[in-house]
């Protein structure tokens, strides 16, 4: 009786063993792409976080709408291209919640942030803009990515193929 245990697990060992060591060639894989970067520019296209403007935003915060408290916070970083203009990226962090996820070979998903733009003068806090941003992502077999940016309920941003995630907001 032991030993006919003992043939079995050594059946079962060898068996994962070569569950273990297939090729995963027949996988696809999915590339993602949801790296997105936000712009923020005034109606004469200067940058509103350079701080050497008068009228520009000291600060900005963005928290989650669909968090699982209240104002959770969103992690992004503000970073500079070549020539100085200051961009928000945002990676990821928000809840995602299912809009469309039916079709398996084709979802939706979409997070809501708040995003709290803080406007100062000579160190004086001048006033503190709260405006909503929603992004959508598409997900296939093939691809996880941003689909579409709206500001504030206006559509600001459709993902074309092969180009990169760069949203311009003008205030």
């Amino acid at each position: 009786m032991l030993e006919m245990r003992n043939i079995i697990f050594g059946f079962v060992i060898v068996f994962f063993a070569f569950l273990s060591c297939r090729s995963g060639d027949d996988e696809e894989i999915r590339k993602i792409d949801q790296i997105l970067n936000i712009y923020m520019k005034n109606g004469l296209g200067r940058d509103l976080f350079h701080k050497k403007n008068d009228t520009t935003y000291f600060t900005y915060f963005m928290t989650d709408v669909n968090g699982v408290a209240d104002n959770t916070p969103v992690s992004s970083s503000l970073k500079a291209t070549a020539d100085s203009t200051l961009y928000i990226e945002y990676l990821a962090g928000a809840k995602r919640v299912g809009l469309d996820t039916i079709d398996p070979n084709n979802r939706t998903y979409h997070s809501v942030i708040t995003l709290s733009l803080v406007k100062r003068l000579n160190n004086t806090i001048l006033d503190t803009i709260n405006d909503r941003l929603e992004i959508q992502y598409r997900m296939t077999p093939s691809v996880f990515e941003v689909s579409k940016v709206y500001y504030n309920d206006t559509l600001r941003f459709t993902k074309q193929p092969g180009g990169s995630n760069v949203v311009t907001i003008v205030k």
